[in-house]
């Protein structure tokens, strides 16, 4: 790796080495897991490298493939579990001054790789009252190229299922890591190349995804005294398909009220909540569809109230209730699960009597191959890593497997099996194996036995924390 005849190569373009700026673009929430914490908190790279069009990604491109040195994308650095941190070193690569949207049509809208989702949002609203089918909970400050790279599903998930699924993205331009790179549009089902593969085989510069009609969306919770009550009503509302929602999330106490502080005036101590997103036309027949369960409906932003300061309850939703819980309680972590159809209910019933209030539930219903189920987002209170591993084992082996977030290897996170298209691609558009090295353990050991509860620790992640 020659990081000096990088930066001669590099000369004329955005590049920062203030130790305390590199540290910090070379970080995201990883310390989410205490696990990751630990083996993480020292890396960091050499230098970030911030492009302000793609003819520099590609300049940036070849000469780190010239020089030897390792290039590690990101955007606005929301991801969880190390996705975009350099193991190795080398270059960050910021491309948040890549943020333009750059043409919004009926259906569709195309924007860099930088552009944060928000920013698209409100652009696409203002333009013909569109808007992006899902994003993440951190829609304010996630960039639409990371959400790709990194994200499988969010807040719109209930109606449009996966990230990943046919149609939820319908173009991705990448660069690749070559002595001469290519610029490649990709379509279709070679789109699963580079999407969720957190940018080990390829720059993405430009998205092209698909809009939804954007509503005004009520934001309501619906407490009930039995957890299960509350995800009996869940699972039944996602099956509406007259009833447009876009958020159905289900929290178990004590989680509400002692971590939702802003809205916890609305809440009541000891009750179990459902969040939720309703379209403004669905929530009359939603009004009486909720009278046939034993809820209360307590908080409406359409009601006459004062909602000065309430974030949008989706920053309750999905990472951002661990977010909130850690803020209140540092000693929380969280897990990854799946509870598959059409047995949902019993399993979130079996999972509950297992842990009781050590993993406090937390469910996120989606459409799932084409049906309605849940991923489980739980917060765990965190004793050992080894009781931590136990209670994954525990899930795993009664019918919930685990897409366990204190792993930064995209198999370990919850591939559970090498993408063999994946793989295919990384050999073609990366063959130094300089783009993020260390996230994909079939490039760097095939040999890897996943079968006997290792961990796999990325060799070259020793030359950042030694």
């Amino acid at each position: 790796m020659d990081i000096e005849g990088l930066k001669s190569e590099l000369a004329g373009l955005s590049i920062e080495e203030n130790p305390n700026f590199v540290r910090m673009k070379s970080r995201d929430a990883y310390w989410f897991s205490p696990i990751l914490k630990g083996e993480l908190d020292a890396v960091m790279g050499d230098l970030v490298v911030t492009p302000r069009n793609e003819a520099e990604v590609v300049r940036i491109a070849k000469a780190c493939y010239a020089f030897d040195v390792p290039l590690t994308v990101r955007g606005g650095g929301t991801g969880n579990y190390g996705q975009a941190m350099p193991l190795s070193g080398g270059v960050v690569l910021d491309m948040t001054a890549m943020s333009a949207v750059k043409s919004i049509a009926p259906g569709r809208v195309v924007a860099e790789g930088g552009a944060i989702i928000a920013d698209i949002d409100r652009q696409t609203r203002a333009h013909s009252a569109q808007e992006l089918r899902m994003h993440p909970s951190t829609h304010h400050s996630a960039s639409i190229g990371g959400f790709v790279a990194g994200g499988s599903s969010g807040i719109g998930s209930i109606t449009w299922g996966g990230l990943r699924d046919p149609g939820n993205i319908i173009r991705l331009r990448v660069v690749t890591m070559e002595a001469e790179p290519r610029v490649l549009d990709l379509f279709g089902d070679d789109i699963q190349k580079v999407a969720h593969a957190y940018g080990t085989n390829g720059i993405l510069t430009e998205v092209e995804m698909p809009l939804a009609p954007a509503y005004d969306w009520v934001d309501m919770i619906v407490e009930f005294d039995r957890f299960m009550e509350a995800a009996a009503f869940a699972n039944d509302l996602g099956a509406q398909d007259g009833l447009l929602t876009k958020l159905i999330s289900v929290i178990a106490a004590p989680i509400p009220y002692a971590y939702f502080k802003r809205h916890q005036k609305f809440l009541s101590e000891g009750k179990h909540a459902v969040l939720l997103m309703l379209a403004p036309h669905a929530v009359s027949a939603f009004e009486d569809f909720a009278k046939r369960y034993p809820g209360t409906i307590c908080f409406r932003s359409d009601a006459d109230i004062d909602t000065k300061g309430l974030p949008p309850i989706y920053e309750l939703s999905w990472n951002h209730t661990t977010l909130r819980a850690m803020k209140v309680d540092t000693n929380l972590t969280y897990l990854q699960s799946l509870y598959p159809f059409p047995n949902q209910l019993a399993l979130i019933e079996k999972t509950l009597n297992l842990f009781g209030d050590e993993v406090p539930l937390h469910l996120e219903f989606l459409r799932f191959d084409g049906n309605v189920t849940c991923f489980g987002l739980p917060l765990v209170r965190y004793s050992t890593a080894e009781r931590l591993e136990e209670i994954m084992r525990i899930h795993e082996a009664n019918g919930v497997p685990i897409f366990n977030p204190h792993r930064y290897t995209l198999e370990e996170g919850g591939m559970k099996r090498t993408d063999e298209t994946q793989l295919a691609f990384k050999k073609e558009a990366d063959p130094k194996g300089l783009l993020n090295p260390g996230k994909m353990i079939a490039w760097e050991n095939p040999d890897f036995d996943f079968d006997d509860d290792k961990i796999y620790l990325y060799p070259g992640l020793r030359r950042a924390v030694g």
